[in-house]
C-alpha cells in the first residue's frame, strides 16, 4: 500500500472505533437506565476496575503498552459514566478537601454538587439529588468527625466506601497582600487548629468558617486586603489568588478519613472494612463478652470509639470497624453472636478498604 491508501485505511479504522465507542456508550446510558430503575447504584466501581483489568489484559496480549490503553478506556468509562448522570454531593465550596477526595475516589473527570452542610450532603443522596455523597468521618491529627457520626446514626444512607487525603494546608490572599499586610486568618475551625505552629506568631484575629475553600473565595469576592485564608492549593488555583506560604500544618503527617455514601450496600471485594454502632447493657463485662467475639472468630478490629447517645446522659454508643464484609460467612456468624450481647446494633456499612493516594 501507499501512503495515501493507508491513510484511507486509518480513516477507515476511526470511523469503526468512533461507531464502536457511541454504541459502548449507549448501553452504558441503557445499563443506567435498568440500575435506577432497579433502584441500584448506578456507578460500580469494582466493576469498572475488572474491565479495565482486562483491558489491560488483551492489551498485553497485542502487545500494546498497557498503561496507553487504560488512560484511553479510562476516558471512555467517563464519557459512558457522563450520559448515566451520576453526581457526586460533597460539604464546601469549589477547592474543598472533600472535592479534591472525591476526585482521588471516583476520577477527575466526576460530576460534583457542593452543599453547605453534612445534613445537605445526606438528604441530597436520600432524594437522589445525588448518586453518592463524600462526607469526613475521622482525622488522623483531631480525631473523629462528631456530626458525621450522628448523621449516620439517624440516617438510611450505607457506607459503600472509604478514601484518605492528605492534608496540606496554604494561607492564601487576594493578590498584592503580603503577610505583614494580615490582619484577619479565615477558616474552618478544624484547619485554624491544625496550623496552630505557623499562626501563632502573626498576632492575627482568628476567624472560624464553614469551609477552607469558601474562605477563599469570601475574601476573594469581598476584596478583603488585610486578611487571608486556609485551604488547599487547589482552592487558591480555582479561585486565582495568590499562595503566601504552604505545608503550614502543624504535622505533616495531617491525613483525613472519607466515607463515600449511598443508598446501595457495597458487594464483597476481597479485601473489605465493615463499620457498625452498638450499645450494651450497663453492667461489668457487656463490653468485653461482645468484643470478644471477633477475637473468637479471628476478626481484626481497625477502630473502637464511643459517643454520647444523644438521648440519656452518661449512655454511650460504641462505633466499631473491623476487617471484613458482612456477607463473609465467618462476619455472618460473628455479627449474629455478637448482636446477642448488645441492646442496639446497626451495620453502617461494608466496603472496600482505601487504596492509598495520598500525595506529598
Amino acid at each position: 500500500m501507499n501512503l495515501e491508501e493507508l491513510r484511507q485505511q486509518i480513516d477507515k479504522t476511526d470511523k469503526q472505533i468512533v461507531e464502536l465507542i457511541a454504541e459502548r456508550i449507549g448501553l452504558a446510558e441503557q445499563i443506567g437506565e435498568l440500575k435506577k430503575q432497579e433502584k441500584r447504584q448506578v456507578h460500580d466501581r469494582l466493576r469498572e476496575e475488572a474491565v479495565i483489568g482486562k483491558i489491560k489484559e488483551m492489551a498485553h496480549e497485542k502487545g500494546l503498552k498497557q498503561s496507553d490503553i487504560e488512560l484511553i478506556y479510562r476516558q471512555i468509562i467517563t464519557a459512558s459514566k457522563n450520559v448515566q448522570e451520576t453526581f457526586i454531593a460533597f460539604q464546601g465550596e469549589l477547592g474543598a478537601y472533600s472535592e479534591e477526595a472525591a476526585i482521588n475516589f471516583f476520577g477527575a473527570d466526576i460530576r460534583l454538587r457542593p452543599y453547605e452542610t453534612l445534613e445537605h450532603v445526606f438528604k441530597a443522596v436520600e432524594r437522589d439529588e445525588a448518586q453518592f455523597g463524600i462526607v469526613p468521618v475521622e482525622n488522623s491529627i483531631e480525631g473523629s468527625i462528631s456530626k458525621t457520626y450522628d448523621l449516620l446514626l439517624d440516617s438510611p444512607l450505607k457506607v459503600c466506601g472509604e478514601t484518605e487525603l492528605k492534608v496540606s494546608h496554604c494561607l492564601i490572599s487576594n493578590h498584592g497582600v503580603s503577610l505583614d499586610d494580615i490582619k484577619k486568618i479565615y477558616s474552618h475551625p478544624q484547619a485554624l487548629g491544625q496550623c496552630q505552629a505557623f499562626i501563632k506568631h502573626l498576632n492575627c484575629e482568628l476567624v472560624p468558617a464553614y469551609d477552607t475553600a469558601g474562605s477563599v473565595k469570601m475574601i476573594k469576592e469581598k476584596g478583603i486586603m488585610d486578611g487571608a485564608a486556609i485551604a488547599s492549593k487547589r482552592a487558591a488555583v480555582i479561585y486565582n489568588m495568590n499562595i503566601i506560604n504552604c505545608g503550614i500544618e502543624d504535622n505533616a503527617n495531617n491525613v483525613t478519613r472519607f466515607f463515600i455514601l449511598s443508598k446501595e450496600e457495597a458487594p464483597p471485594s476481597g479485601n473489605d472494612k465493615t463499620s457498625l454502632v452498638f450499645a450494651v447493657k450497663h453492667r461489668p463485662g457487656a463490653l468485653y463478652e461482645s468484643l470478644k467475639q471477633l477475637a473468637d472468630k479471628n476478626i481484626n478490629m481497625t477502630k473502637l470509639e464511643s459517643r454520647p447517645t444523644r438521648q440519656k446522659p452518661w449512655v454511650y454508643n460504641f462505633y466499631l470497624d473491623f476487617e471484613g464484609h458482612m456477607l463473609d460467612e465467618k462476619v455472618k456468624e460473628m455479627l449474629k453472636q455478637f448482636e446477642e450481647h448488645t441492646i442496639f446494633l446497626n451495620v453502617l456499612g461494608s466496603y472496600p478498604k482505601a487504596v492509598n493516594k495520598n500525595k506529598a
